[in-house]
């Protein structure tokens, strides 16, 4: 057990964490109710509309790695303050905003927000959680708040935007600012006892002053930053991994209803396979999440995917022929089997890199989100211009695939001949 917390006070903070998480992931799933209402305040085009989308998910993935070198090193208590007024200040500034920019400025402003959100929420259970204490569960219950607390969400905006734009938007960012402080004076990471006497620390090791929160668990003593992390090889394999999934899986999100059109199913096979998707993307998260606590997070991640890409490719041929209700259960299975990524990957950066690192660590295989994002909208648009929604679709069963055989292939990394002066350590010892 980590810190001094018992497991039920780890528990309740793995609750909190989820709550913050809820609140970063407001942004990425309430913009496609709100964009329709924004557009019919300013003028803008459904490309100028999707480039705010767009800003946000740079914002919020870019943010992320120096956030999580901040909590890393002073713990969550810092940040989640600063998440809660950017949170509200999106909202705020895109319920009074009378032109586009000011709309694209404020939601990247939520986009800070929430990335800051996430990275302190995701890492919550790396901490806390050993790889033989159900982190794997742990770190599902809160990814899947992500999208989760949008399904309630998402009907209150839609009915709030009918009566009132600008209260509907404060009231949200609100709620989600008090979210961000109740999270800040609840979370906090576990104590651990130093060993290495106080020494001065490399930049890319872990920080052993005892005054520091951000101590995570297994490897804090050899815990290396992302600098070292780069230079191994599983971290690219892991970023490669990250790339595929956010691709396809934003691929899948939002071409799902096109998809089914291009098939040539009815429009109700559409709406319900979008439906189907964000339903079984939240369940995947926790199910499969919590199994890798059990059978190994490389097997379990890599088998997820390989099933992934297998469930999609199974889906567009029956798609092909015209079976609505199958190709809509195989397009959730997709989905259910590509999410846990969102859960696994975590514990794994925090196993190789040491958990007293992984704040900033998962949020440098995290940038993958925005590459990713070319792959899943503009990249998409232009292979299914060239080759048709079907061929489209079998590459991004294909990339998941390959990316699940990749997973496979991942082995620990040796932190000690990572360490920056790993080297100097040698030559003195001889």
């Amino acid at each position: 057990m980590r810190g001094t917390a018992s497991t039920r006070s780890r528990w309740l903070l793995v609750a909190v964490a989820a709550g913050a998480m809820g609140a970063a992931g407001t942004y990425q799933f309430v913009w496609s109710s709100l964009s329709g209402a924004v557009a019919g305040r300013v003028p803008a085009s459904e490309t100028a509309l999707g480039t705010v989308f767009t800003l946000f998910v740079v914002a919020q993935t870019l943010v992320q790695l120096p956030a999580g070198s901040i909590r890393d090193r002073y713990g969550p208590r810092r940040l989640l303050p600063v998440a809660s007024v950017l949170l509200f200040g999106g909202f705020a500034g895109t319920a009074l905003a009378s032109s586009l920019p000011v709309v694209a400025a404020s939601y990247a402003v939520g986009g800070l927000g929430s990335g800051i959100a996430y990275t302190v929420a995701v890492n919550t259970p790396v901490k806390w959680f050993g790889a033989d204490e159900r982190r794997g569960l742990a770190t599902g219950v809160v990814t899947m708040a992500y999208g989760g607390v949008s399904v309630v969400a998402i009907p209150l905006v839609r009915r709030g935007l009918g009566v009132s734009f600008e209260t509907t938007l404060l009231a949200l960012g609100g709620v989600l600012g008090a979210v961000g402080l109740l999270a800040a004076a609840v979370l906090r990471d576990p104590e651990t006892v130093e060993a290495d006497g106080g020494s001065e620390p490399d930049d890319d090791a872990a920080d052993p002053s005892p005054d520091r929160q951000g101590r995570g668990g297994e490897g804090d003593a050899t815990a290396v930053g992302w600098r070292a992390a780069v230079r191994t090889w599983q971290f690219w394999a892991l970023y490669g991994v990250m790339l595929a999934v956010n691709g396809v899986g934003l691929m899948v999100i939002g071409q799902s209803v096109g998809l089914a059109t291009g098939l040539g199913l009815s429009a109700a096979t559409a709406t319900t396979a979008a439906s189907i998707v964000a339903a079984a993307d939240g369940a995947g998260i926790l199910v499969i999440g919590g199994l890798s606590d059990r059978f190994g997070d490389e097997r379990t991640l890599g088998a997820s995917l390989v099933c992934s890409g297998g469930a999609l490719a199974v889906a567009v041929l029956l798609g092909e022929s015209g079976l609505g209700p199958a190709f809509v259960a195989l397009l959730g299975a997709a989905s259910f089997f590509r999410s846990p990524a969102f859960s696994v990957v975590p514990a794994i950066v925090g196993r190789y890199y040491g958990a007293a690192r992984s704040s900033e660590n998962y949020a440098a295989v995290y940038t993958a989100k925005v590459p990713g994002g070319v792959v899943g909208g503009t990249a998409t648009a232009a292979l299914v211009a060239a080759v048709g929604w079907s061929r489209a679709f079998y590459v991004g069963a294909v990339l998941l695939s390959a990316a699940g055989v990749v997973a496979l292939l991942l082995r620990p990394v040796d932190i000690d001949d990572r360490r920056p002066d790993a080297a100097t350590d040698d030559a003195s010892r001889a």
